[in-house]
């Protein structure tokens, strides 16, 4: 990597992408004045790797603002004097007069313009995609619609999980910075368009999201369990009272002899069954955070009825 022309620069950044491409600018020689990144949630599972942690290790101001719109954040990041404003996996969309400051390029975890906007790749994985990787943008007041200044793709194998395809769009997100920063920094990076038309938008995704509908064909419950499955909450089912999350599971190549949509137990095996006939076989199915045994799944779903 080349020379940083001594270029300084304010980051906006969270969790494994924030890391990852954070330590990126720091190896390119970046002056890093301001971190801004995000407290986290207790309400969180917190899987990912902090920001804070690698701010206080290098001696990087670092600051975890409530609203990233407040005239005390404009004022801090104008303090700075950035020649460059980066946001990686930031959660807060920065407003006008911060993109203002100084050239801002943000990090996207898809190929734009496809998958825009929230969960880039819990969307893919739910719609089945093949591939997938990370874009540095320019920032733009609209998401992830500012030229594309960096791409590099993933694939995304078919029995993925998202939290599996998270890592490949980590490393995606370093080897995009890492490749392009040279020329970033020289002020030559190349600009290419970024077709809105040509791609997709997303919002977020809420736990609720997460629910099955077994009268769904099995590759879209599948895909589901794959999109959700932990550490995220997890697709799940609601018999009576109880919830059933699923841990794992594959595809099932057995007969489900015309069995309704739903759990069942067949040959000590705990499955699925989906709207198409076919089934996926679990092989963890969680109850209260507890793994449930196929003996008391078919106690308590004889109970149920």
């Amino acid at each position: 990597m080349t020379s940083s022309f001594n270029k300084r620069a304010v980051v906006f950044a969270y969790h494994n992408v924030g890391v990852r491409c954070l330590k990126v600018l720091l190896a390119g020689g970046v002056d890093v004045a301001l971190v801004v990144t995000h407290q986290d949630s207790a309400s969180e599972n917190i899987w990912f790797e902090s920001v804070v942690s690698v701010c206080e290790l290098e001696g990087i101001p670092c600051i975890t603002p409530d609203d990233a719109r407040s005239p005390q954040l404009l004022a801090q990041v104008q303090a700075a004097q950035p020649d460059l404003i980066f946001s990686f996996y930031y959660r807060h969309m920065l407003p006008q007069a911060i993109l203002d400051v100084a050239p801002a390029y943000n990090m996207h975890g898809s190929l734009l313009p496809r998958f825009r906007g929230r969960a880039p790749v819990n969307w893919a994985v739910l719609h089945g995609a093949t591939e997938i990787g990370a874009s540095l943008h320019e920032m733009t007041v609209k998401p992830d619609a500012g030229a594309i200044v960096a791409q590099q793709a993933v694939p995304i194998l078919p029995d993925d999980t998202a939290f599996e395809v998270f890592g490949k769009v980590t490393v995606a997100a370093e080897l995009a910075l890492y490749n392009v920063l040279p020329t970033l920094l020289a002020g030559t990076a190349p600009r290419l368009p970024n077709d809105l038309d040509q791609g997709s938008y997303f919002g977020g995704r809420k736990p609720e999201d997460g629910r099955i509908d077994w009268s769904k064909p099995a590759h879209e419950v599948y895909n589901l369990h794959r999109a959700v499955a932990p550490p995220y909450p997890g697709a799940f089912t609601d018999i009576g009272a109880r919830r059933y999350v699923i841990e794992r599971a594959r595809p099932w190549k057995g007969n489900t002899n015309g069995m309704p949509p739903g759990l069942a137990v067949v040959d000590n095996a705990i499955v699925g069954v989906c709207g198409d006939g076919r089934a996926l076989l679990i092989h963890g199915l969680l109850a209260d955070g507890e793994r449930i045994a196929p003996a008391i799944l078919q106690a308590q779903l004889a109970q149920s009825h």
